[in-house]
């Protein structure tokens, strides 16, 4: 089990001074820390809580130089590093991390662009799919009747969308009502297949990312570049006036 990082500390702070063979003599003979003041319990405490979000940010930490800083800190004693040190040293690691995060982001939107061609690829094979000029794939499950609705026109829905993966990120069923929205004020793919149903019609709507949120996604749901899957069925029309 790893060591706290304030249980890592404590146990640096014991050790300062001592040499190899010392150390091994405090190892064999400390008894387990243990908290008995209200002091110790806020020292303990602040320390869980820094822990955590350090872990969040930084993989691996040199847990005495953190040690050092702090008592360096309340003991008033001269820092090693000067302040300017302080900032170039805290700039270059976020520069580090912010490079880090882009590769790791650029990998992802590559990943999924890949994985939504193939997807369309096999997908537009299939009996009954339409694949219209911009890329959008179109499947009737349910014939309509009457009139379909111009983009100008408010529609009202009941819908399911997931991913190609088969995981749902939205659904009305599952809020237990419709929803309405004019219908061009919505992603591209949705103001192009709802033209194509008439109402009382469902449809299946497989959009590639750029008809959907291409490659900014949208928050944690929906990732960068994502082949998005739209069970709709299309339950009224509000024309413009």
């Amino acid at each position: 089990m790893k060591k706290t990082l304030v249980a890592v500390a404590v146990a640096s702070i014991v050790l300062v001074g001592c040499g190899p063979d010392e150390e091994k003599a405090v190892a064999q003979t400390e008894k387990p820390y243990t908290l008995e003041t209200d002091q110790q319990k806020l020292g303990y405490s602040l320390g869980l809580m820094l822990g955590e979000r350090l872990k969040a940010d930084v993989e691996e930490l040199d847990v005495d130089a953190l040690r050092r800083a702090v008592e360096t800190v309340y003991s008033g004693d001269e820092p090693l590093l000067k302040p300017e040190e302080v900032e170039a040293t805290m700039m270059a690691f976020q520069q580090a991390k912010m490079a880090e995060q882009q590769a790791e982001f650029t990998k992802i939107s590559e990943d999924n662009l890949k994985k939504g061609q193939e997807y369309l690829a096999e997908n537009g094979k299939k009996e009954g799919v339409v694949t219209t000029e911009s890329g959008l794939q179109y499947e009737e499950l349910t014939a309509g009747e009457g009139e379909s609705p111009k983009a100008e026109d408010t529609v009202k829905v009941h819908y399911r969308g997931s991913l190609i993966s088969g995981t749902d990120f939205d659904s009305s069923y599952s809020r237990g009502e419709p929803v309405s929205f004019p219908l061009n004020g919505v992603i591209p793919g949705w103001t192009e297949g709802l033209q194509l149903m008439k109402t009382g019609g469902k449809a299946r709507l497989v959009l590639p990312a750029e008809l959907a949120y291409g490659p900014g996604g949208m928050g944690d749901a929906i990732g960068p570049n994502e082949t998005l899957v739209f069970e709709v069925e299309l339950l009224e029309i509000n024309p413009a006036e």
